[in-house]
């Protein structure tokens, strides 16, 4: 890790460009899994709470069925040129990844928020029609807060994995981290392996700091559990 191609290209690798061009590098796919993070979240509740409640449960299935079958790829490559034809669009390439991720990650998410609602007990949703409250108002204010700790775990799996799947934006020419080090290694071509070691690394600190994460929190949600 200390061989010159590293020690040299070290910026690039980390932020790209930045300052003097466009951020890249690791910044950049920190920012583009945040950003999908985030959005896929947001995403996943909408479809995740019709599959816990019957109203709506069908066509969120099919929703959600639809985007888990579609590659990433496929999907990055529908709305980068698909949109500016059918709409007369211009999609930004960085845009158009967080919407892409956004979307295949909110749908695999919508289980875990399924799931976590379920996870809820019967009690608590008794507890609120008895204080005068309809369904959904239930689900807002007593169940939903509760379920959120279940589904911790999930989000931030889905988030590791979305680590991973932004270097699928190099299809667009958006400059993550695996995209600047193909260019390190074609600029140096004779350290090919020495780069992808370095990726690798790089990966592999951010998904088991993450997975480390994922795992505490649900031993924290077993501990709340069992101890309610």
């Amino acid at each position: 890790m200390t061989l010159p191609v590293i020690t040299d290209n070290l910026d690039y690798l980390l932020v790209g460009a930045w300052p003097d061009g466009p951020i890249g590098g690791l910044a950049l796919t920190l920012i583009l899994s945040g950003l999908s993070g985030l959005v896929s979240a947001v995403l996943g509740l909408i479809p995740g709470l019709g599959l816990a409640m019957s109203a709506g449960a069908t066509c969120a299935a099919l929703a959600v069925g639809l985007l888990r079958a579609v590659p990433i790829v496929l999907l990055i490559f529908r709305l980068y040129f698909l949109l500016p034809i059918l709409f007369g669009l211009s999609v930004p390439e960085i845009g158009t990844l967080v919407a892409a991720l956004s979307l295949v990650a909110g749908a695999y998410l919508s289980y875990g928020v399924a799931a976590g609602i379920e996870s809820v007990g019967r009690g608590h949703w008794e507890a609120g029609l008895a204080l005068g409250f309809g369904r959904w108002p239930t689900l807002r204010f007593i169940v939903l807060p509760r379920a959120l700790r279940a589904m911790a775990p999930s989000f931030v799996n889905q988030w590791t994995a979305l680590i991973k799947d932004t270097s699928l934006a190099y299809v667009i020419g958006v400059p993550e981290l695996a995209f600047v080090a193909a260019q390190v290694n074609n600029r140096a071509m004779i350290h090919p392996a020495e780069i992808s070691r370095f990726v690798g690394a790089v990966y592999g600190i951010l998904c088991v700091s993450l997975d480390g994460l994922a795992s505490r929190l649900a031993r924290t949600r077993s501990v709340t559990v069992h101890g309610a």
